[in-house]
């Protein structure tokens, strides 16, 4: 169970997000000064960059291989987040991966609504790519509709017949748009982060008209052959647990390498709460053995 330091604050956050709802430019303030408590170490080295003309953070820990690359997409709904906001956490996620991190600074609804994310997102991986570091060498990752952004990242570069990354990584991923999975009711009184009337708000904020049925809006429909290795890791007090074990199977049925790991007792994106919560930290180091193990033979190789 999460000590009582994590219990503090994934409360406060549910008070946040639960709380009366002022204007976007109110909730995105909020959110920024909420992350902005989870300090980087001092160690991270943090670089603006453009890649591929796609605005990002370069984040890199020191013992950082330069050949290996996460390409991580942040969550926040698709109205709100930032690179910023995600520093501790993605300063973790580098140190236990070994590798550089591009954290994307892509266009939110619902001033740019479907599919700006998707394009930032693939323009920033073709970018890495033009500076050298193979495919091979690279993992897209994100969290909530960061997950979701990652499996359509994915299936955009399929379409395009880009070479694809080693890996995909979705955190909590919210890949159903419709908001139709069962767990959506059963896990409603245990996760108000992620309720459902909310997000249909939100998904209507990014859709913008378009319908959520388009694969590349909500991957739980799309034809996933051909997409590398995927990791899927959820907590068992999400509403969005069942868009993870329909990922799953929708991975397993179209022939891609899935790995599904379900973490007992968990909120949405507990991985934030690594200051206080060892599970967090557990599960973070389950992602770096997966990137490592996905890449390894290509830096090995390269260097």
């Amino acid at each position: 169970m999460p000590k009582a330091e994590a219990v503090r604050a994934i409360q406060e956050w549910r008070d946040l997000v639960s709380g009366p709802r002022g204007t976007l430019a109110e909730s995105r303030q909020h959110a920024e000064d909420f992350f902005a408590k989870y300090s980087a170490p001092p160690e991270l080295k943090v670089e603006h960059a453009e890649v591929g003309g796609i605005p990002g953070d370069w984040l890199t820990m020191p013992g950082a291989d330069a050949k290996r690359v996460v390409l991580y997409i942040h969550g926040g709904a698709f109205v709100l987040g930032s690179p910023r906001g995600y520093r501790s956490m993605c300063a973790r996620l580098a140190k236990a991966t070994r590798a550089r991190i591009f954290a994307v600074d892509y266009r939110l609804a619902p001033e740019f609504p479907f599919p700006a994310a998707i394009q930032d997102a693939a323009g920033a991986y073709r970018g890495i790519v033009k500076q050298g570091v193979a495919p091979s060498s690279i993992v897209i990752a994100g969290d909530s509709a960061g997950g979701n952004l990652t499996v359509a990242t994915l299936l955009s570069l399929r379409e395009s017949e880009v070479p694809l990354p080693a890996a995909g990584v979705c955190i909590s991923p919210w890949v159903d748009l419709e908001c139709a999975g069962e767990t959506m009711k059963t896990k409603a009184n245990v996760d108000p982060l992620c309720e459902h009337d909310s997000m249909l708000l939100e998904a209507g904020l990014y859709l913008n008209g378009h319908t959520a049925r388009d694969p590349l809006a909500s991957p739980i429909h799309a034809d996933l052959h051909g997409l590398p290795p995927l990791l899927i890791q959820v907590g068992t007090e999400e509403t969005l647990l069942d868009d993870s074990t329909r990922l799953a199977k929708r991975a397993e049925e179209a022939g891609v390498p899935v790995t599904l790991e379900i973490f007992e007792g968990m909120p949405h994106v507990w991985h934030v709460f690594a200051d206080y919560l060892p599970e967090a930290q557990q599960a973070i180091e389950k992602i770096g053995e997966f990137v490592i193990g996905k890449t390894a033979r290509a830096s090995t190789t390269a260097g």
